[in-house]
């Protein structure tokens, strides 16, 4: 079997409701989704989930190859970029093509990907996350209702602007969760998304565990900063979770040995042999490892097979247009099926024709405000 091509198609993700976080938000509820096809001599045709940009300067690495060795080509594809660098849309990219590898490895060999991997099972421990920073606390409220009706314990809210609304939220979320499953104390988690200073993060964190158990706090400061989250982590009683920001391997090097990370997270569009390399260093130093959610929960496969996985963040109940999925939620788990590769359908009809989407608009939390970091007063959440 050798690559002989690949192909790219956007779809659209129909949230429902505005998406963002402390940087912005899509008021529309409808962002893109990229998706690359690598097909083969044989008829095979792998699917990855990430962005375009980047995939012709890395393609001729796969061009030719048996697409079955994937973690050699996952380093061929460093290679391929070795001094303009594998970080951005690069870094996306070879995320990209490698989840296509490894949806192409599991389907020659006719097993689920979770399977391949070698997982006992294919359910995964999850939590529910909305993106949910512009909804008011009705829309809260209704969104959080549907999550916990299907069996999920624990809940990770967008915030980080102002603590008296994320005190009031995290007391509606509780609330609803209760009403739900009576007697249930959810996990709480806060997600600033970088929004804070050093001392902007222990203040807002220990103000909120006045009288909350929160389960951890995630990106609390910039992405890179090893000594500033050490010292969050140090203040607080919450755990400290990021990593899904970080492009390689070598970045979570010194979080990792620094003490400066609780809970080692990893963003799905960078693709399963990342995953799987940043789980094994975080199991050598006892740490859990906790995916970011991406379209169709990608990562959910390589998460059932590694014995450090905590829970997948799970962003929505629904997929992209086009997309058929062979997982389902049950219990507040992702129970992935058993069709070959990683379960994902593409219904090219459908998908063609589609618009374009919102997650780049300049309100959208893709862009970091001027004031981050550097705020000396609350401000509202972004609205729509």
């Amino acid at each position: 079997m050798r690559i002989t091509g690949y192909r790219t198609l956007t779809t659209v993700h129909r949230w429902g409701r505005p998406v963002g976080d402390a940087n912005g938000a899509v008021a529309s509820g409808v962002t893109e989704v990229p998706i690359v096809l690598l097909s083969t001599d044989v008829g095979l045709t792998g699917v990855g989930l990430g962005a375009h940009g980047g995939l012709e300067k890395v393609f001729p690495a796969l061009d030719g190859e048996d697409p079955r060795a994937v973690t050699g080509l996952y380093d061929r594809m460093l290679a391929r970029v070795f001094k303009s660098g594998h970080g951005g849309a690069t870094f996306a990219a070879i995320g990209a093509f490698d989840m296509a590898l490894w949806d192409l490895k599991a389907k020659a060999a006719d097993q689920p990907l979770w399977r391949l991997l070698g997982a006992r099972n294919g359910v995964v421990p999850a939590y529910a996350s909305g993106l949910d920073i512009a909804l008011d606390d009705e829309e809260l409220a209704t969104l959080q209702r549907r999550f916990a009706e299907r069996g999920f314990t624990a809940v990770k809210l967008k915030g980080g602007l102002d603590v008296e609304t994320d005190r009031r939220r995290f007391g509606i979320v509780r609330d609803v969760y209760s009403e739900v499953t009576p007697g249930l104390s959810p996990a709480l988690m806060l997600d600033a998304n970088e929004t804070w200073s050093r001392k902007q993060a222990v203040r807002h964190v220990s103000e909120l565990e006045r009288d909350l158990d929160l389960t951890w706090i995630e990106e609390p400061v910039r992405r890179w900063d090893v000594d500033g989250h050490a010292a969050v982590t140090r203040a607080v009683r919450a755990a400290v979770a990021t990593g899904e920001n970080l492009t390689g391997l070598e970045q979570f090097r010194p979080l990792i040995v620094s003490g400066a990370v609780d809970i080692v997270q990893t963003g799905s569009v960078w693709g399963t042999t990342h995953f799987l390399r940043v789980a094994a260093v975080a199991h050598a130093f006892d740490l859990p490892v906790s995916p970011v959610a991406y379209d169709a929960n990608p990562l959910a496969h390589a998460a059932a097979s590694i014995p450090n996985h905590l829970a997948l963040e799970v962003q929505d109940l629904d997929h992209p247009d086009g997309l058929v999925v062979d997982q389902r939620i049950e219990d507040g788990n992702i129970v992935l099926g058993e069709s070959p590769g990683n379960g994902i359908e593409v219904d090219e009809a459908q998908i063609a024709g589609l618009g374009s989407a919102g997650w780049q608009v300049p309100a959208g939390p893709h862009v970091r405000p001027e004031r981050a970091g550097r705020r000396l007063v609350a401000e509202p959440s972004p609205t729509t």
